[in-house]
């Protein structure tokens, strides 16, 4: 997807985008920037990325295989900001699950910032 928009919805393209924060190149400069990230990573299957910003205080209520299989079972449409603070970013994430029906999860996620590096602590499912 170099030369398509990225999956967080802004007119970059993947690899100028979330991918850098993906692949290490940055981090996240805000909680925004994570949370973009992290619906680009779950569009992109990338579970060791989703495990490694999650909260180390939470980190133990996930699983590597839990979070790939979310992943893989649904085909991603697009992610859409409802509102955001300086740690706290409410969002829809559309999606087509594993019968290809529409649907869609909207979340008020609380993040943290810990020696420069932004984490997802958890969620509010509206």
């Amino acid at each position: 997807m170099t030369d398509k928009n990225c999956y967080c919805g802004s007119d970059k393209p993947f690899a100028l985008c979330c991918n850098l924060y993906i692949s290490g190149v940055e981090k996240a400069p805000t909680a925004l920037a994570l949370m973009k990230s992290r619906y680009a990573a779950y569009a992109t299957h990338q579970a060791d990325y989703l495990l490694a910003t999650t909260h180390s205080s939470e980190r133990k209520y996930y699983s590597k295989e839990e979070i790939l299989k979310w992943a893989v079972s649904n085909q991603w449409q697009k992610l859409e900001i409802i509102a955001f603070s300086d740690d706290t970013v409410e969002f829809k994430a559309y999606y087509k699950d594993e019968n290809k029906l529409d649907q869609i999860h909207y979340e008020f996620s609380t993040f943290k910032k810990e020696n420069d590096c932004w984490f997802y602590v958890d969620g509010k499912f509206k």
